[in-house]
């Protein structure tokens, strides 16, 4: 597990969890509210997983449950953050059934998202893992899940890039287009931002590069260069500047997240993780 991986705290999470359970027991559960009384059967279920991977997401999935019903116990057998294999139980549960029937599902689809995602993320990371470069995410999330998934990157081993457009300056081809270049782009977000946000550019061209380091960037971003353009730009800005640091971004995949990392860049940027991971399978069953 990585220590960076924090959870929000539950006033934050809270809303978003009673939303999503709103939302899949609409106006009452017609099977068990029809099967069950509320709060008054108990029983038992565990957590299998299907598939191998990482576990990601039990700290929710119990939130869950214990937002239906406060004394649900869930008990994660697998550590937060650590790999399973197919067939392994990784959680068991007990307290009211109704409860468990009704929070079963929005439970599983969030833990088994998160899992596949830090799944993912722990395979590109560790191809890069004996290099300094740092596999960071992106902006390009799931609407409303976004603290979730990049909970889930951070457990994989990845490093958060910004959560959203207030916690840095990211100048990129559309903002350099609107502002009539990248020194004018820098040169009017500079006098405007509180301290100590920082300022990165987006760059496509050796000559950009040069204007980014002209103008001062805090982080230089290589977007969809050539490898060997990526090495000039990455040589260029280790002789001009050296405390700012280098991120390349763009059509990064498994096959090619290696060479990248070789050409010295401090971090790659890549919504990979996020955007083409898979589910890892979790299923319940019943032990009464």
């Amino acid at each position: 597990m990585s220590y960076s991986a924090v959870l929000p705290p539950w006033l934050v999470l809270d809303p978003l969890l009673r939303g999503w359970l709103i939302e899949d027991i609409g106006r009452g559960d017609r099977t068990t509210n029809t099967l069950l009384v509320e709060d008054v059967t108990l029983g038992s279920a565990k957590w299998i997983a299907k598939a191998s991977g990482i576990i990601a997401g039990l700290p929710v999935a119990a939130r869950v449950f214990q937002i239906l019903n406060e004394k649900v116990s869930f008990v994660a057998v697998a550590a937060e953050g650590a790999w399973c294999e197919s067939g392994q139980v990784v959680a068991e549960i007990h307290g009211s059934l109704d409860a468990l029937l009704m929070g079963e599902r929005v439970a599983l689809n969030l833990a088994m998202r998160l899992s596949g995602i830090a799944t993912l993320t722990n395979i590109y990371v560790e191809k890069i893992g004996d290099l300094p470069a740092q596999l960071v995410d992106t902006r390009k999330t799931t609407p409303g899940l976004r603290l979730l998934e990049k909970y889930a990157t951070a457990l994989g081993g990845a490093i958060n890039h910004r959560m959203g457009l207030d916690d840095a300056v990211m100048i990129k081809d559309n903002h350099i287009a609107a502002a009539g270049g990248i020194g004018e782009a820098i040169t009017r977000i500079r006098s405007q931002i509180p301290y100590p946000l920082t300022i990165e550019v987006e760059t496509e061209s050796l000559e950009q590069v040069k204007e980014a380091l002209q103008h001062k960037a805090d982080i230089i971003m290589l977007d969809n260069m050539p490898l060997d353009m990526m090495r000039q730009a990455v040589q260029l800005i280790r002789q001009q500047n050296r405390r700012v640091k280098i991120e390349a971004s763009g059509n990064v995949t498994l096959e090619t997240i290696r060479a990248v990392a070789e050409t010295g860049v401090d971090y790659i940027s890549s919504s990979a993780p996020i955007t083409q991971s898979r589910w890892l399978d979790l299923s319940m069953r019943i032990v009464l």
